[in-house]
């Protein structure tokens, strides 16, 4: 994808997002408890800095990994992403699951930082079992009386959108400068999980 290309679709990506995240006078409707489904499922991800640090990692990773990781690995992610949040919203236990969200945050933002290039299989494979924790997350936390099926296409919306905000900052890793910038952004991704993991401890 050319520069401007890349410009064009991030100018437009950040355009969705504001109107999403501004769009409370828009749904005040006899529907507002479904179409505020949405919006409640859409800020849920961006409400949670550890839930930020890893679905941008996701992006961050794909893009130093470069094609086709660059666009499997976001695409598996909200696609397992899903069914945990099906679990989460059937009531299906899922243990540690906040050890696995921080856990995300540590392994992937090492990977950045290391510039470790597995095969696709086990990238995609590791990016998906980390999906399912929160996918769960997310499930569990659906206001009552909100539409589980809007909500749900809420939180994925908003995590592609938080994938391709990675895979945007991503693409500065063509230039040296940018590779070296990348990985000290997986260092931060890396220390943030571990500080989400040191409150998930008892």
């Amino acid at each position: 994808m050319s520069t401007i290309r890349q410009r064009g679709f991030f100018r437009a990506m950040t355009l969705v997002v504001f109107m999403l995240l501004n769009a409370d006078s828009a749904f005040a409707h006899p529907l507002k408890g479904e179409a505020v489904g949405f919006l409640t499922g859409f800020r849920h991800p961006v409400s949670g800095l550890d839930h930020v640090l890893a679905m941008v990692a996701v992006g961050l990773w794909g893009a130093q990994l470069g094609a086709p990781a660059v666009w499997v690995l976001p695409v598996a992610f909200p696609m397992v992403m899903a069914f945990g949040g099906m679990l989460g919203l059937m009531g299906i236990p899922l243990p540690g699951t906040e050890y696995g969200i921080a856990l995300s945050a540590i392994l992937l933002g090492a990977a950045i930082m290391f510039e470790v290039r597995p095969p696709l299989a086990p990238a995609a494979m590791l990016v998906g079992f980390f999906a399912i924790f929160h996918g769960h997350a997310h499930g569990t936390e659906l206001p009552p009386g909100q539409s589980a099926l809007l909500y749900s296409m809420g939180f994925v919306v908003a995590t592609g959108c938080l994938h391709a905000l990675g895979i945007g900052i991503g693409a500065v890793h063509r230039w040296a400068w940018g590779q070296k910038l990348l990985r000290a952004a997986g260092a931060l991704v890396a220390v943030g999980g571990t500080f989400f993991m040191w409150r998930a401890v008892p």
